[in-house]
């Protein structure tokens, strides 16, 4: 039994989840449990505005892309199911030629220990990260008020507080121009007809 190396796979974009589920499907079926010890599609979690709403989806990190750690060599089965094209989505393995010889064999490469880390690392962190916000509010932009007791008032961004998800918002209450703090998912964008 060989060292236990971190493998790279390519895939169909967008379909690297699927490919995922296929691969952990014929790895169970051809019992190469002992052999493949995980197979990863490391993602983020991210925030959208949708219609006023707050609303989390899960971006992937590196499209096109499915790692694996198996043993190095790998296993003849194991690189028979990727390279002969019998997982849907996955095209094979990261790979290199040892020589000049164009009719030299391809053979899979390992990722260093220090992509490991920054992989893993950066996975570990997103694990325990609540998520970003994708921000698509812009300064000077009209929003409307959607919570909250100035509910339906439409008003001006002022000032984008990123790093406490907050908008000032300029609205005319009362035919005075007043600052209102409020939360991304308090407002949602004026859209132009």
């Amino acid at each position: 039994m060989g060292e236990k190396k971190w493998f790279v796979l390519w895939t169909a974009g967008g379909k690297e989840k699927k490919a995922k589920e296929y691969l952990e499907k014929e790895i169970d079926r051809m019992n190469l449990q002992d052999v493949v010890s995980k197979v990863l599609v490391p993602t983020e979690k991210v925030y959208e505005q949708r219609g006023g709403k707050r609303v989390q989806k899960e971006r992937i990190l590196y499209p096109s892309y499915i790692f694996i750690e198996t043993e190095e060599p790998i296993n003849p089965e194991l690189e028979y199911l990727i390279k002969g094209h019998l997982i849907p989505g996955v095209a094979g393995f990261l790979s290199t030629r040892n020589s000049q010889d164009k009719s030299a064999k391809l053979t899979p490469i390992p990722l260093r220990d220090d992509e490991v880390t920054r992989l893993l690392g950066r996975q570990d962190e997103q694990a325990e990260n609540p998520g970003e916000l994708l921000v698509e509010f812009e300064k000077g932009e009209q929003v409307k008020i959607t919570d909250g007791p100035f509910t339906g008032f439409t008003g001006t961004i002022d000032e984008i507080v990123e790093d406490r998800s907050k908008l000032k918002v300029i609205v005319n209450i009362f035919g005075r121009n007043t600052v209102l703090e409020l939360s991304f998912n308090q407002v949602s964008k004026v859209t132009k007809s």
